[in-house]
């Protein structure tokens, strides 16, 4: 096992900033994107770093959270995630300079403001040089931000309004914002630069992060995946992105946009917080599996020039759309029966599949349409029988698809009975199925088994009766014929044996939802003869066939409806 090369530390503010060294947005890092949500959320927490109130509880310090940051030399550093924190704060620092500014010009303790704003900007900002007027500052923002931060910010210049990006307009709203607030809270008053100077030098303090700093992409990406399996959401797809702009380098303006509008488009069609996903489905669909742990590691050693950087991309913005579709039962590429199929893998919450529909939808979809929709539909009775019913090991299963998805995407596999057998193995015989069917429970109190234990019931009841119900319709329940809350009624079954068999198959059956309510928690023969007037044939079969209800009638009906089961779920894999 490799060593991961961090240092983990808490930093304060004053610590990062004050301390010579000098963080930068890598160029093609994400914009500035914070808008007055997220500056009044700021604002509010540094408030309450200063109540004045007697009742009011100080916070003595304000947790900004993970900053994660890369450096071989430990005095240059790239903000790999926290950069729109660091750039709000600083902006917010300079929009303090300025208010020292404007009381030095109005001749409010103009002397000492001034000093107090060099002695601010040099802690905090960075200088200017007295020659040059070229602004050396601590941080620098990415390519399309940091014109505006250096050239009109920094130096405290008018702010232009015409010209600019998205991102620089919002730069000026943040600044303008603080500017305002700030001047708010100080006033101007010949103390206020004394106020607001105070207020800055304890708020520097009372501001921490948890700083970690790795020396290179691939520690970044271990890190990320760690925080991220911790709940903490941080921005790998930017890391990614960066590595394959890095290969740019150098590169035309124009060749840099095309670049740009490639990924701008992948992302309009994923989101920024899908897209690991979709990029680990697309590589397993053309390559051995790859765990996520190892994903950028794999990409980085195999995407090493500028030509497969572009031929990366230009593979991710064709497989984005398929990716949003396979997700989507409702996009306009599919007929109905692949809708069916689609919304069955939602339901289960199916996964291991997609790499391999990826690569069939890419082989067949265009000139076999046929012969896609048949393997869609095959993956779906398979998902059922192997992730829902039998409920056998995903990584097994993932690493069939994976091996199918490869031999897809090489040519090996060409025609769909040459798929659907290289299935088989992950397919449960009958035998396998209906025992695993026999003995099911579903717990209805949880909104997916509920919604899964409606769908078989109603294939059920389409394969007994042949009638069609509208699946979604509230007009139709799930009855528990043992009832969830039993009554003295159904003391004769133990607390235990309730327990245990509330929520088997054999035991749910369905009804309108005016019956229901009819019979509540009913001892079973008043159930009975209510599910004798059911439209359901299931349900009147009940009635019909078990003159008292007791573990014996339900195993015996389930095992009825395992029969069932295995010839409406089952594959011809000839």
């Amino acid at each position: 096992m490799s060593v991961i090369n961090f240092n983990t530390s808490n930093q304060t503010f004053r610590q990062l900033m004050g301390n010579g060294l000098t963080y930068c947005v890598p160029p093609f890092q994400r914009d500035y994107s914070w808008s007055e949500t997220h500056w009044e959320e700021l604002w509010q927490d540094i408030l309450n770093l200063f109540q004045i109130e007697p009742e009011a509880q100080v916070e003595s310090a304000h947790y900004l959270g993970y900053l994660v940051l890369q450096s071989t030399d430990n005095k240059q550093f790239f903000i790999i995630d926290g950069q729109q924190r660091l750039t709000t704060l600083s902006i917010m620092l300079l929009a303090s300079l300025n208010q020292l500014k404007k009381l030095s010009e109005q001749g409010l303790d103009a002397e000492k403001n001034q000093r107090r704003q060099e002695q601010l900007k040099n802690s905090y900002i960075g200088y200017i040089d007295p020659v040059s007027l070229v602004p050396h500052a601590k941080l620098a923002l990415n390519r399309h931000n940091n014109r505006f931060y250096k050239n009109y910010l920094i130096p405290l210049e008018p702010l232009p309004q015409r010209g600019l990006n998205n991102s620089e307009h919002l730069l000026r709203k943040a600044f303008l914002w603080f500017n305002e607030h700030l001047a708010r809270y100080v006033g101007q008053r010949e103390d206020s630069g004394e106020v607001l100077t105070g207020f800055i030098d304890k708020l520097v303090d009372k501001l921490f992060f948890t700083v970690i700093t790795v020396t290179d992409e691939l520690n970044a990406f271990t890190v990320f995946e760690t925080l991220n399996a911790r709940g903490v959401r941080l921005s790998s797809t930017d890391l990614l992105k960066n590595y394959l702009f890095s290969l740019l380098s150098n590169q035309h303006e124009s060749e840099i946009k095309a670049f740009e509008e490639y990924w701008e488009r992948i992302l309009g069609l994923l989101g920024s917080e899908h897209f690991p996903e979709f990029l680990r489905v697309f590589w397993n669909s053309q390559h051995k599996l790859v765990r996520k742990s190892e994903l950028f590691k794999t990409i980085r050693k195999q995407v090493q020039t500028r030509a497969e950087a572009f031929s990366l991309l230009r593979e991710l913005d064709r497989n984005a759309a398929i990716y949003t579709a396979l997700r989507d039962p409702q996009d306009s590429l599919w007929q109905d029966a692949e809708q069916e199929a689609l919304k069955q893998l939602i339901m289960f919450k199916v996964r291991q599949p997609l790499a391999m529909l990826m690569a069939c939808y890419q082989r067949f979809y265009d000139t076999e349409r046929d012969s896609f929709s048949r393997i869609l539909r095959a993956v779906a009775v398979l998902s059922l029988r192997y992730n829902v019913i039998c409920n056998l090991p995903p990584p097994e299963q993932e690493r069939v698809y994976n091996r199918v998805a490869c031999d897809v995407s090489n040519g090996t596999l060409t025609r769909v009975q040459d798929v659907l057998r290289a299935l088989h193995e992950l397919y449960p015989e009958d035998i396998q199925f209906k025992a695993a069917f026999t003995e099911k429970s579903l717990r209805t109190t949880d909104s997916r088994n509920k919604k899964i234990v409606r769908f078989l019931l109603f294939e059920l009841e389409h394969k007994a009766s042949g009638n069609r119900f509208d699946f979604e319709s509230v007009q139709y329940t799930i009855e528990h014929i043992l009832p969830e809350h039993p009554s003295d009624a159904w003391s004769y079954l133990t607390e235990n044996k309730q327990e245990r068999l509330i929520y088997r198959l054999g035991n749910l059956t369905l009804l309108e939802a005016s019956l229901n309510r009819e019979i509540g928690n009913s001892d079973y023969a008043q159930k009975r003869v209510t599910y004798e007037q059911s439209t359901f044939q299931l349900t009147r079969a009940v009635a019909q066939h078990y003159d008292i209800w007791d573990e014996n009638k339900l195993q015996a009906r389930q095992k009825q409806l395992a029969e069932r089961a295995s010839s409406i779920w089952r594959i011809n894999f000839n």
